[in-house]
């Protein structure tokens, strides 16, 4: 069967007929000619985690071809403050082919995302979205294996109250809900469709459990609002990849609310009772474009064992990067699909490390339900993955897959780590285990997230992965949370006092990376 492009295949890739990592400056530059392009836009991500652009209009194809070439100048410590010294600020934001794509908000702009470069020509060593880059080299290098991730978006679209809804929504119980019940799955269609064309890698959207019939909030962005919370899920790329893909969908799905008057935020919680927003991950390794997380038997190889000991070894110290806010802390409950203990299982939504069905010892399934079709489908190749469920929205994008990396590149290159993922290996539910009383729990707060990395920088300075200066900037962000009292405070205020605390802990950083 011939792979034809369809509609929301990007446009420039179908008209060069070519691969991404196959894209060049002379491609580049015909592409410019036939879209009619005026300007290009470089997106980078900053410190605080959001994409951040720069607009470039051009005159001649003299001139785009240097902008492609040599790219343009920045002010890092206004992109980086606090984790930069000024007088090293200068860097270079250099477009990465095969990250172009169509802006899809303004026309004849065509988009780049961009990598850091010093005054040496060289990648700059303090942006995450280079450590993360550096990393995955790392592990190739050292390994010849390929670390993959998808993420998993979760996130409210808030909208004013509607006293006259004639297909009101239950509470938790949103998940693959349909119109009419929610509102805005016709949205969710239009965002899904623009990330797609622009990253080529989508596996699906949909409604999630969360509806919040209305919102109280001393905050008016939220107040006297309803919310209703879906999921888009990406496709396995490389992690560098991935960090661009999870970027620049977080940009659409901001922007594309804003467009209809709508709100999207990333929030862990909004309201206690209701689910909260997770930004899970999952990863893969491949050898040779081939997934390796099955051994020959369909069992869990012996580098998936290893990739689940990184994890569980580092997993205390992840929540630094993954969970950066006090309500986070809120979201990580015991009965909430949450994780609380650090272990690993199959098919367990409760566990910090999931093993999910991935059609491994399976093939044609659709046999079993459309007898008429005698075309058995082959399956190319095993897709399974190990899904990290701690994180949530409030996650710094690269600094959260460089950390997960480095766990990664740990647990394949140390012995030790297959002790790890069998002493944490559990069966069925994590309250109910009988080793739950030997599990390490995650932090439960933002301050106690800070003193576990403040005790453990080695893990990330000795493995070459953060700058002291960037590491001390993520254990100051969970500091400057003062949360260390916060459970206490809850626990011992009224109910309605504790209500209006809680809220205004989870509405206070609606936006938070």
């Amino acid at each position: 069967m011939s792979d034809k492009n369809t509609a929301l295949a990007n446009p420039v890739l179908t008209f060069l007929h070519k691969k991404r990592q196959q894209i060049t400056r002379a491609d580049l530059l015909k592409a410019i000619e036939h879209f009619e392009i005026e300007q290009l836009t470089f997106h980078y991500t900053g410190l605080d985690g959001h994409l951040r652009e720069l607009n470039l209009p051009f005159s001649t194809l003299r001139r785009a071809e240097q902008l492609l070439a040599l790219g343009e100048r920045v002010d890092g410590s206004s992109l980086f403050k606090g984790a930069v010294n000024p007088a090293d600020s200068d860097l270079y934001v250099i477009p990465k082919y095969s990250t172009v794509f169509l802006n899809p908000f303004v026309e004849h702009s065509l988009d780049f995302i961009c990598r850091f470069v010093n005054s040496q020509g060289e990648l700059a060593v303090f942006p995450p979205d280079n450590i993360l880059e550096r990393i995955q080299r790392r592990i190739h290098t050292a390994t010849e294996l390929e670390l993959q991730a998808l993420g998993e978006l979760e996130f409210y679209l808030l909208s004013p109250c509607c006293n006259n809804d004639n297909y009101p929504p239950q509470t938790q119980s949103g998940y693959h809900a349909a119109q009419p019940f929610f509102k805005h799955t016709d949205l969710l269609r239009k965002i899904t469709s623009i990330v797609q064309r622009c990253t080529g890698h989508v596996k699906y959207g949909h409604a999630e459990v969360g509806y919040i019939p209305c919102l109280h909030s001393a905050n008016p962005s939220l107040d006297n609002h309803s919310a209703e919370q879906y999921e888009v899920e990406m496709n396995s790329a490389p992690i560098a990849d991935m960090g661009d893909y999870l970027s620049l969908a977080r940009w659409i799905i901001r922007s594309v609310a804003q467009q209809h008057g709508l709100l999207a935020t990333f929030a862990p919680k909004l309201q206690l009772g209701m689910a909260g927003s997770g930004y899970h991950v999952h990863l893969e390794l491949l050898h040779k474009n081939r997934n390796v997380m099955r051994d020959a038997q369909g069992q869990l190889s012996e580098y998936a064992l290893r990739l689940i000991g990184g994890l569980t070894r580092y997993a205390q110290c992840l929540a630094a990067f993954g969970n950066t806010v006090a309500a986070s802390y809120l979201r990580l409950v015991p009965n909430q699909e949450a994780p609380t203990k650090i272990c690993w299982s199959f098919s367990n939504r409760s566990s910090l490390v999931r093993i999910p069905l991935a059609w491994s010892n399976v093939r044609d399934l659709s046999a079993v339900i459309n007898s008429a079709d005698s075309n058995q489908y082959q399956p190319l190749d095993s897709n399974q993955t190990v899904e990290f469920r701690a994180p949530d929205g409030s996650a710094h994008t690269y600094m959260l897959l460089s950390a997960l990396a480095a766990a990664a590149e740990w647990g394949l290159t140390h012995p030790e780590a297959l002790s790890y993922a069998e002493s944490c290996r559990i069966e069925g539910d994590v309250q109910q285990s009988p080793k739950r009383n030997d599990l390490l729990s995650l932090p439960s707060s933002c301050a106690e997230s800070a003193s576990l990395l403040e005790q453990n920088r080695h893990l990330f300075e000795g493995a070459e992965v953060f700058p002291p200066a960037l590491l001390s900037y993520a254990i100051q962000l969970l500091r400057d949370e003062k949360d260390e009292h916060l459970a206490q405070q809850i626990s011992q205020a009224s109910a309605p006092e504790a209500e209006i605390l809680c809220n205004s802990v989870m509405h206070r950083h609606l936006h938070r990376h």
